[in-house]
């Protein structure tokens, strides 16, 4: 049976969703400089630094191949976002990605306001290149800065320096009404004076939307095998982060998520509708989707690797899984990403989205509110400060 039998993936099931959640679109460009050694994303090195205009359409016409035999599974639905994501998408030339965003609005509705965000790497662009990017189509950029240490940025393994970031997010400021840097904190021998200096240079730029997150050593990374030394300890990391909060916050930035903090009107929507178990096709190597029909949810993931992707894409086989979640986990999937949210959710939002009624989770809820994780006021549900502290402990309650 085919993963794009829409007939079979509308038959009856056990769910009742009553409508559909906003529909986003990510895009996956694989490619990057260097691997970086804290990275489990499906990224691949590129040799020679440069993808050559003919390798950058050969994917391209995958891309819209892998579209082209998706469109059915979104049919008549408008497009709210769409994320270019990496690898560094910025590898591939503005032509490329006016020509890319081209392509997809002949084929899909997009939202008039849609947003269109593309990761750039500092180092992967020249001057005017962010421009660019912005006649193409482009309406928001986020920069993966990381530090603007220059030694954090070498035991990060980064391929730009701290001068180079710098430029980076000055030009982004000038072309982007709204971009975003991304920091990480908790570094080999980073104290709270370097964060500190890091951050202030960060809000210098006056940024709509922020970033930070905690380096964490993941499975199947170069840090996994190879752990760095100095390390800050879990206190300080704690410590760090009510410096990043207090930080932000005299900035004009409030922390609406985990690791996201934003101006007024900034929130990133791309990540809001991912962690609010929003629809989100994703094409590309190694791309996950996660879409709803009236009575299933299904998930989707491509094939990772970059050639096999692009060989199978042209003969429509390049979904390497395809599963329907059951009926059992749908409440700790909804809960993994809306507990991430500052301000919480309404629970009539969980019963549209997973097609369950509020009972399937209520033993669960009450369990947070005798361990003061959550607070519920009528219909609202939202984590509290030790909630948010303590994520894990309380999304497990929901497995």
């Amino acid at each position: 049976m085919s993963h794009f039998d829409v007939q079979n993936l509308m038959r009856p099931g056990t769910l009742q969703l009553q409508s559909l959640p906003p529909l986003s679109l990510y895009i996956h460009l694989p490619w990057c400089i260097k691997k970086c050694p804290y990275c489990d994303f499906n990224s691949h090195e590129q040799k020679g630094n440069e993808l050559s205009a003919k390798e950058q359409q050969t994917y391209i016409d995958a891309l819209l191949c892998d579209l082209d035999q998706s469109l059915g599974l979104i049919w008549g639905r408008k497009v709210q976002s769409i994320f270019i994501g990496g690898g560094t998408p910025s590898l591939f030339n503005p032509e490329a990605i006016d020509m890319l965003l081209s392509q997809i609005r002949a084929r899909l509705p997009l939202v008039a306001d849609c947003e269109i965000t593309l990761e750039a790497n500092p180092g992967t662009f020249e001057k005017d290149r962010f421009k660019s990017f912005k006649l193409a189509g482009v309406n928001r950029l986020s920069i993966g800065v990381q530090s603007f240490n220059d030694g954090n940025l070498k035991s990060l393994g980064r391929v730009h320096n701290a001068q180079q970031a710098i430029e980076a997010v000055q030009e982004a400021s000038v072309n982007f009404e709204t971009f975003n840097i991304d920091l990480m904190y908790a570094l080999p021998d980073q104290d709270l004076k370097a964060l500190a200096l890091d951050l202030k240079q960060a809000l210098s730029f006056n940024p709509p939307h922020l970033s930070i997150y905690h380096l964490t050593l993941e499975a199947n990374t170069y840090f996994a095998k190879y752990p760095p030394k100095n390390l800050p300890s879990d206190d300080s990391a704690y410590e760090m982060l009510d410096l990043i909060t207090e930080m932000t916050q005299a900035a004009g930035l409030n922390r609406y998520e985990v690791s996201a903090f934003s101006k007024k009107n900034h929130q990133c929507f791309h990540n809001l509708n991912y962690w609010g178990f929003g629809d989100y096709l994703g094409i590309g190597a190694g791309a996950h989707s996660k879409l709803s029909f009236p009575h299933r949810v299904v998930r989707q993931i491509r094939v990772r690797d970059p050639q096999l992707y692009i060989e199978k894409a042209q003969v429509h086989a390049c979904v390497a899984k395809h599963e329907e979640v059951s009926r059992k986990n749908l409440p700790f999937e909804f809960m993994l990403g809306s507990l991430r949210l500052k301000n919480g959710f309404d629970l009539k939002t969980y019963t549209e989205r997973t097609g369950l009624p509020i009972s399937s989770i209520h033993q669960a809820i009450e369990t947070a509110r005798e361990k003061s994780l959550i607070v519920l006021e009528g219909d609202h549900l939202k984590p509290t400060t030790l909630g948010f502290d303590f994520l894990n402990d309380l999304q497990s309650l929901f497995l």
